[in-house]
């Protein structure tokens, strides 16, 4: 008996459930873009290395290349089309559009959903390989430019726009902050 080399599967993508058939071969990256037309993701390297097709599955990021699409279902995916609430920017997209985080663009999308997730995990106190100090005692670090550029080094862009890209997560982050900070003062005077 011959088994079956592909499925119809069901993705949960930018907040909607979109059913298609794959094979199991298929990698995210093709499915939204070439089942889905989600083009906003990337395709560079196609071997993980570079970050273009980078989203965000159940908020953390992955390599879209490197992620089977049947792996995927069941989960919260996110692409560049759906970071934005409506017509209002993300705060990284802004941040980006700000400090001119973009040149060619082609890798904008990637970088911006790796940023999104280094934002949230840094402000969860995860440790990167130049935190000084991992003692949970110690905090969160501070989320300086040898920290957002560590964090961010599984994006690469070929048009040199790191100094603004490492600009643009540092704005944004501090915007995120005020924003929960505001939120969570709002909530203890309620």
């Amino acid at each position: 008996m011959a088994l079956s080399t592909s499925s119809v599967i069901t993705l949960n993508i930018n907040g909607e459930k979109r059913t298609l058939p794959v094979d199991h071969r298929t990698t995210l990256l093709d499915a939204l873009r070439e089942q889905l037309d989600l083009t906003g993701t990337k395709k560079g390297c196609d071997h993980g290395q570079c970050g273009a097709c980078t989203v965000l599955l159940d908020g953390s990021r992955a390599v879209s290349c490197l992620q089977l699409a049947v792996a995927a279902e069941g989960r919260e995916i996110t692409t560049i089309e759906g970071v934005a609430d409506g017509a209002r920017l993300h705060p990284v997209q802004q941040a980006f559009l700000d400090f001119d985080g973009y040149q060619c663009g082609y890798c904008t999308p990637g970088q911006i959903c790796s940023a999104i997730a280094v934002i949230e995990e840094h402000a969860a106190g995860w440790p990167s390989a130049v935190t000084a100090d991992i003692r949970p005692e110690a905090g969160v670090p501070a989320l300086t430019a040898e920290e957002i550029r560590e964090r961010m080094s599984g994006n690469l862009c070929r048009c040199g726009a790191y100094v603004s890209i490492v600009q643009a997560v540092a704005q944004a982050a501090e915007t995120e902050a005020r924003r929960t900070a505001g939120a969570a003062e709002g909530e203890l005077t309620a």
